[in-house]
C-alpha cells in the first residue's frame, strides 16, 4: 500500500472518535507496521509532564525496556531537544544509539508540535538498513500533524 493510499486510513483513524485517544494512535501504529514493510517497530512517545523525559505511549512490535529516556539520549531524546526530524540509516553508526534489539537497523523520528511545542514523536524502527526516503519523512509529518489535531 502506498502512502498516498494511507494518508485516507490515517484520518478515519484519527477521526474515530468512539475510541478514546490512546486507541487511535495504537491503531496508527498497527496500521503503518502492517501496511509498510520496511516499518517493524511503530510507536509514540510523549514528554512526561513537566520532566525533561520522553514516556512511551502506544507502540506495535517487540516489547522494549526503553518507556522512559531522558532528554538528549538516544535518537528519541535527541529528537525531544532538537525539534527537527532524525533518519538514521545505519544504527551502528550512530555513538548516541539507544539499541532496542539487535535486529534493528535503521530509524526515522519525527517529532509532535501542539501550538508550537515539542510534546512528542512517532519512532519508527527497520530492520532494513537504510529504508527511509524523504517520501517516509513527509508522510510522517503527516500522520504527527494528524495526531497533534486529537492531542
Amino acid at each position: 500500500m502506498t502512502f498516498t493510499s494511507l494518508k485516507p486510513l490515517i484520518e478515519t483513524l484519527i477521526s474515530s472518535t468512539e475510541k478514546t485517544v490512546e486507541e487511535r494512535l495504537k491503531n496508527i501504529c498497527e496500521l503503518l507496521e502492517s501496511e509498510i514493510p520496511h516499518y517493524n517497530w511503530v510507536g509514540f512517545y510523549f514528554k512526561n509532564g513537566d520532566k525533561n523525559e520522553l514516556k512511551l505511549g502506544p507502540y506495535v512490535g517487540e516489547p522494549t525496556d526503553h518507556t522512559i529516556i531522558p532528554f538528549g539520549k538516544g535518537i528519541c531524546g535527541q529528537v525531544a531537544v532538537s525539534n527537527a526530524n532524525f533518519v538514521v540509516p545505519d544504527v551502528a553508526a550512530q555513538d548516541n544509539y539507544i539499541a532496542c534489539s539487535i535486529s534493528v537497523k535503521a530509524e526515522i523520528v519525527i517529532p509532535i508540535f501542539v501550538n508550537g511545542e515539542n510534546i512528542g514523536q512517532i519512532d519508527i524502527d527497520s530492520n532494513t538498513p537504510d529504508p527511509f526516503t524523504e517520501s517516509d519523512e513527509r508522510f510522517l509529518e503527516f500522520i504527527c500533524k494528524k495526531v497533534a489535531s486529537i492531542l
